[in-house]
């Protein structure tokens, strides 16, 4: 028997869950809302919220032990779509941006770099404004990664 396709919400700061709920729904996939505190999800035996204790990366390793190759994971969280990409899984920012193998190397280092560059006290500003084009574009990346999922047996 081949594994399901499922979708994991690094949902705490997760702009785009209700879009994941409409076409994890078109497709029946299982969907997984994970944050550190309580937060309402649809009432659907297809969502499942996963409510992980206080603490630094306590969401992501719970999303991070259980993805593999035919999951779609959702963050903005370099560290963890790192791990989720050794797992195999395909791995989107809420714009509907992908991380790749390819792409992470340059992710993690400009993480560092910024990281860096805020510890010296310099403001470096934060990311462009959530807008309906990000939206729109991570509806067709989520709707692709999942077809992409479907193919993978």
């Amino acid at each position: 028997m081949v594994d399901p396709i499922r979708i994991f919400l690094d949902a705490d700061a997760c702009p785009v869950k209700d879009e994941a709920y409409k076409v994890a729904g078109r497709y029946g996939l299982k969907t997984f809302v994970v944050s550190n505190s309580f937060m309402q999800v649809p009432a659907s035996p297809l969502i499942e919220r996963v409510i992980v204790d206080a603490g630094p990366d306590v969401a992501d390793a719970w999303i991070a032990e259980r993805c593999g190759p035919r999951d779609v994971v959702v963050t903005n969280d370099i560290p963890l779509a790192d791990l989720c990409l050794k797992a195999g899984a395909q791995v989107l920012k809420p714009n509907g941006q992908p991380f790749t193998p390819d792409s992470i190397g340059s992710s993690l280092a400009t993480r560092s770099i910024m990281e860096h560059i805020r510890s010296t006290g310099e403001f470096t500003g934060g990311p462009a404004p959530f807008g309906r084009s990000d939206r729109s574009r991570f509806l067709q990346a989520l709707d692709e990664a999942i077809n992409k999922a479907r193919r993978r047996l």
